[in-house]
C-alpha cells in the first residue's frame, strides 16, 4: 500500500552606489553567457563527476543593469532593484551574539515518515543518476528511486519578546536547523529592525535533485510542499510550544538555498493566500523537477521563462541572490535550462517588468550557497523582506 500511495503522489545603513550600468534587457541562455577562464571551481559533491562554475561578469551582455555598491557594504534595506557586491564577505554584526540583547529559545523535535501523508519517503540510490530522454532532452529519466524512510529534525526558534495568546509572525526555512539564524533575530527584534517573529527550521528528507525526496519536497512546482507545512508541520508546532502562528499572509515568510530557494518561491506562489514575503540565495530556479509535469516541463525555469510574465502580479516580496561563480550544468542534462546565474538575472529581469518588490544582489567572488555572503547580507535581506510590516517600538 504504501508504494502505491508513492506513486501516486509522483504523478501529480551608508552605502555608496555607482550608476547602473547599462546592458540589453533580453533575455539570456547559458550558451549566451561569458565565461571568463580567470577562475573556476569545482564542487565538492562526490557525486557530481566534476562540474565546474566559471566566474561570471555582472556586466555582461544580456545581464540586468546594476547599481555597484562599495566593497564590504550591503544594498539599503528600503530599495528595490538590482546589485553588485564584494568581493569582500565581511559578516556583519548582527550575526555575532551581542551583550544586553534578550536572548529566545531554540528548541528541535524530529518527524518521522511514516507519519506524514503526503510525504511518504522516496530514496535514490547513492551516486547514482539519472540519464536524459532520447525523447527529450529537457527530461531526466531516474530508474534507481524507490520508497524509502526518512527522519527529519524541526528546529524552533521563539523570540524572549513573544507574547503567549497573540498570533505571531513567522519564517519558514528550509534544509535543516539554522544555528545562526536565532543570533540574527536576537539582534534585530530587539533593534525594532524586525517584528517579534517566530522561526521554523524543516530538514528536508534526505538526498538531493531528481529521484530523492529532497528533490520531490523542494523542486516540485506545485503548492504541495506548502501543503504539507500547513497541514502537518504548523499544527505540531502550535500544539508542541504553546504559541499562535498568524494566518496573515503578510506576516508569514519563506526562504531558503539553492532548491530550497526555489522551494520558497513556490510556496508562495501557489499559495500567496498563505505566504507574501521570499528570501532566496543561489536559487536554483532551473529545469530539476521530477517526476516531469506536463503543465510545467521545464521545472522552476518555468518561473521565468512562463509563469511570472504571463501572469498577474501576485503580492510577493523577494529577496534573491546569486554569486559570480554559481551553479552551471552540475548534471547531464544540456538543455540550456542549467545555469544558476542566468536563471537568477532572469528572475530579476521578470520580476522587474511585472512590478513585482524585489532586490536582487550579484555577489562577486561567491560561489553556489556562499555561507560568507549570506553572513554579511542576511540581516540586510530581512530587513528588506519585511519592509513594510509593523515593527512595535
Amino acid at each position: 500500500m504504501r508504494a502505491s500511495r508513492l506513486f501516486a503522489l509522483l504523478s501529480f545603513a551608508g552605502v555608496a552606489l555607482t550608476a547602473p550600468a547599462q546592458q540589453p534587457a533580453t533575455s539570456i541562455s547559458p550558451a549566451a553567457a561569458p565565461h571568463s577562464t580567470a577562475t573556476a571551481i569545482r564542487q565538492n559533491d562526490p557525486c557530481k563527476q566534476g562540474s565546474i562554475a566559471p566566474r561570471r561578469d555582472p556586466y555582461s551582455p544580456g545581464f540586468v543593469p546594476a547599481a555597484e555598491i562599495a566593497d564590504g557594504q550591503v544594498p539599503p534595506a528600503e530599495r528595490d532593484g538590482n546589485f553588485v557586491i564584494g568581493p569582500t564577505h565581511r559578516p556583519a554584526p548582527e550575526t555575532l551574539p551581542q551583550d544586553g540583547v534578550p536572548h529566545g529559545t531554540l528548541s528541535e523535535f524530529k518527524m518521522e515518515s511514516a507519519d506524514s501523508k503526503l510525504y511518504p519517503g522516496i530514496v535514490r540510490e547513492p551516486c547514482t543518476f539519472g540519464t536524459p530522454d532520447p525523447a527529450d532532452p529537457a527530461k531526466m529519466v531516474v530508474t534507481t528511486s524507490h520508497p524509502g524512510p526518512y527522519t527529519r529534525e524541526v528546529g524552533v526558534y521563539i523570540p524572549k519578546q513573544y507574547v503567549t495568546g497573540t498570533a505571531a509572525p513567522f519564517m519558514v526555512g528550509a534544509d535543516g536547523i539554522d544555528h545562526t539564524m536565532p543570533i540574527i533575530l536576537d539582534n534585530l527584534i530587539a533593534a525594532h529592525k524586525l517584528p517579534p517573529l517566530i522561526f521554523i527550521s524543516i530538514s528536508n528528507g534526505g538526498g538531493d535533485a531528481q529521484g530523492s525526496e529532497r528533490g520531490l519536497e523542494y523542486d516540485t512546482m506545485s503548492g504541495r510542499y506548502a501543503e504539507w507545512v500547513q497541514s502537518e508541520v504548523l499544527p505540531l508546532i502550535e500544539s508542541k510550544y504553546n504559541v499562535k502562528l498568524t494566518t496573515d499572509p503578510e506576516g508569514r515568510a519563506t526562504i531558503g538555498s539553492s532548491s530550497g530557494a526555489s522551494c520558497a518561491l513556490a510556496m508562495a506562489w501557489y499559495h500567496p493566500e498563505w505566504y507574501h514575503r521570499v528570501l532566496s540565495y543561489s536559487g536554483t530556479f532551473v529545469n530539476q523537477q521530477w517526476p516531469t509535469d506536463p503543465a510545467v516541463p521545464h521545472g522552476a525555469w518555468e518561473f521565468h521563462e512562463h509563469l511570472i510574465p504571463s501572469s498577474p502580479a501576485k503580492p510577493i516580496r523577494i529577496w534573491m541572490e546569486t554569486g559570480d561563480r554559481d551553479l552551471l550544468n552540475p548534471n547531464t542534462l544540456r538543455d540550456n535550462m542549467h545555469d544558476w546565474v542566468v536563471a537568477n538575472e532572469n528572475m530579476a529581469r521578470v520580476l522587474a517588468a511585472k512590478g513585482y518588490h524585489y532586490q536582487f544582489v550579484f555577489a562577486r567572488n561567491a560561489g553556489h550557497s556562499d555561507r560568507a555572503v549570506r553572513m554579511q547580507t542576511e540581516p540586510e535581506a530581512l530587513e528588506y523582506l519585511w519592509l513594510g510590516y509593523p515593527i512595535s517600538k
